[in-house]
Order: C-alpha cells, then structure tokens, then sequence
C-alpha cells in the first residue's frame, strides 16, 4: 500500500533570520515613577527613569555614552547584547539625554530612530 502520510514530499519549509538593522525601537520616559516601580525595574527612585531599545545591541553602549555626557542622569542598567539602557535623573535630564541619543544615532551614524514618548 503506497502512502503519503510521513511523506516530505509536499512539505513548504520556511526560514526565518533575525537581521538587526540600525535603528531605535524604544525611547521613552517614565516621569514621577513610584518608589514600588523603581524597586522592580531595579534602580534607585528618581525623579525620571528613561527607557531605550536599540538594535544593534552593541549601540547601547554609544547610546549609553552620549546619555551620560548629554546630562545629569545616571546609567541604571545597560545591556550590550539586547540593547537595552535604562537611564534615571530629573525629567528634564533624562529627556535632554533621550534626545540626544536619538539625535547622535540619527544624525551621526544614519539610525532610523522613533520618537521619544512620555507618561
């Protein structure tokens, strides 16, 4: 008895890459977070806590070096491999800081950025 259950014959096979381009995914700022946020995300409480996502993930740590330059706020966690930087300070230095790296990667080094967002 010929059969075809098993068979791979008709079989449509898909492969599918993750190829990061040059871009930011994320910027946005968090103002007057609660002390209960703070603790979860794992940062000290702050005024503001800004939120960056970037792909290559190596860009975090340009994205991280323009923040802290740009303004008085401080690298909470940064993350070469997801890229990924969580940056705290007063609002108005963590949305100078957001600014600045969505500006630098935009206009330096040719990165499709989003807008940066805020609650």
């Amino acid at each position: 008895m010929d059969s075809d259950y098993g068979s791979t014959r008709d079989i449509e096979r898909v492969i599918q890459e993750y190829v990061p381009g040059k871009q930011v995914t994320l910027a946005h700022t968090i103002a007057n977070p609660t002390a209960d946020l703070c603790q979860k995300v794992g940062v000290d409480p702050a005024e503001a806590i800004g939120i960056l996502n970037m792909t290559p993930g190596e860009t975090a740590i340009i994205a991280g070096d323009v923040a802290i330059k740009a303004a008085n706020v401080e690298i909470g966690f940064l993350d070469r491999f997801s890229g990924a930087i969580v940056l705290t300070g007063s609002i108005g230095a963590v949305d100078a800081s957001l600014e600045s790296v969505l500006s630098t990667l935009d206009q330096v080094l040719g990165f499709s950025v989003c807008r940066c967002t805020r609650t």
